[in-house]
Formats: structure tokens, sequence, C-alpha cells
């Protein structure tokens, strides 16, 4: 069986230096290149913890699929360049698997669209730990019998973005479920704004940012007199590869864009 061949997108990044050595340590996989602003022209065995992971490093994703045969592409980058490079995989017949958050409607109607136009595969996953997906699946069904509900994200404090991707999917996710609501006192204030978090369907996204966190996500329902409590912890970012490498593996059988993990776990 042919090897998967893969371009991984932002190698210097933390969750970019896992998927690097994910791919080398895979049986099945290759890693085939590696596209990095500053190494142009190199090798990704000179990058510092890669020695022994030999391919070659482009700054352009449109010079790097021209000149190298590629099935996949990880992108792990921001989300501004995260839309340019998985346009750019699908223009030149490659399947990105992407864990950058942060797209927009627009962006994923664009995205599906050509995904069934070329008829390739395309996962879009706000968060690639399995627990975590877990969560969000194991949220949506308690969601179904606790109405009030919070959410309470905590990450690094280097994170861009707030709420993280995992906590609007998980909001999303219960108000296919859940009738819209406006929770807490109908009279409630605001002494100082913002204390209450965010307003999404009338639930509270809360987002914490501290050194020494990874990623972690707390769910709280509360109804009379019980309350039930779902929480996710990541550790560290090796925690994310097996639902990266699982992520590659179903790309090469959809011919259709999958936004969330969730949709390709039994």
């Amino acid at each position: 069986m042919d090897k998967i061949k893969i371009v991984v997108a932002g190698p210097r990044g933390r969750m970019g230096r896992e998927a690097v050595l994910l791919v080398h340590n895979t049986k099945g996989f290759e890693l085939v290149a590696a596209i990095d602003r500053r190494n142009e022209g190199g090798n990704v065995k000179d990058i510092k913890g890669f020695e022994g992971i030999s391919a070659p490093v482009f700054s352009d994703i449109k010079e790097c699929l021209q000149q190298v045969k590629a099935d996949v592409l990880i992108d792990l980058t921001t989300p501004e360049v995260g839309m340019f490079h998985t346009v750019t995989a699908l223009e030149h017949g490659v399947r990105p698997v992407v864990g950058t958050t942060g797209f927009t409607e627009e962006n994923l109607i664009t995205l599906q669209k050509m995904c069934e136009d070329k008829g390739l595969g395309c996962i879009i996953a706000p968060n690639f730990a399995l627990g975590a997906i877990l969560m969000m699946k194991f949220s949506q069904m308690a969601a179904k019998y606790f109405k009030d509900v919070e959410i309470i994200e905590l990450h690094h404090d280097q994170k861009l973005d707030a709420p993280s991707g995992t906590a609007v999917k998980t909001a999303e996710l219960i108000r296919e479920v859940r009738e819209s609501k406006k929770q807490g006192h109908p009279n409630e204030k605001e002494t100082i704004p913002g204390a209450r978090g965010a307003d999404f369907d009338g639930m509270r996204i809360h987002s914490v940012r501290l050194p020494g966190l990874i990623a972690h996500q707390q769910v709280m329902f509360g109804s009379d007199g019980q309350m039930l409590t779902l929480r996710h912890d990541s550790f560290n970012r090796e925690s994310f590869m097996s639902g990266v490498k699982l992520a590659v593996e179903n790309v090469m059988k959809l011919d259709v864009l999958v936004y969330g993990l969730e949709n390709i776990i039994e």
C-alpha cells in the first residue's frame, strides 16, 4: 500500500512540531515537504529538533505543491494563513487537514463548494484531542435534559482567539438540541462589563488565559438540586496527535468538507 504523502505547514509551531514528528514516526505516512517562512530552500533536518528527518522546506505553498507530489496538507498555522493554504491545497488537488480555529461561516461555505466541485475531502477541526471531541458530543447529549449551561475554557496566555474554537463548536452543538434560552435573572446587570462572559444563544462562555495552561474546557449544566460537569484537559500538545492521525487517514476517503472531528467519530 502506498504511503500517504504529507506536507506540514508551520513546523516550528508547538503543534506543527508535533505533527512533523507524528508523520515521521507513523507507518504509512511520508513527510514530503514543510512550509515555513523562515527556512526557504532549506531542509527540515536543519530545524532544531528534527535531526534525521529529511524533507525540503518552502516558504510559498504554491511553489511547494507545484514541485512536490502530495496527498495531504496538515495546516496548524493561523486563521488567515490557514484559509489561504486550504484554498491553495484544494486548487492543487491536495486534501487539507486543518487545526486552525477562526474560520468564518463564509469561509466554510466557500471551502464546501470547492470540495464538492473538485471531489476532494477536507477536515477542519477546532480540536484534535479525542477526549475533547467526546466531551463535546457528551455535552450535546446532556443539553437535551439540562437547558442551563455555561462553558469555561482555559488556555495558555499566548492564544490569540477568545473564546476558543472548541468552546464555540461546543456551544454550536448544544444549540442544535437546546431551545434558545436567556439564562440568569431577567434583570441581571453587569456592574463590570464582560463579567458574565460572552452570550451565545443565552449560554455564557468564559475564557481564561494564564501561563502554565495548555488547553482545558469545562461545561457546567445546572438544574434544580443538581449539577453536571464535563471537563477535558490536554496537558501537552502530543494529546492532539491521535486526532490528527485519524483525520489524515479519513480525509483520503472523503469528497466533502467535514467541520469538526466529531463527525468522523462513531
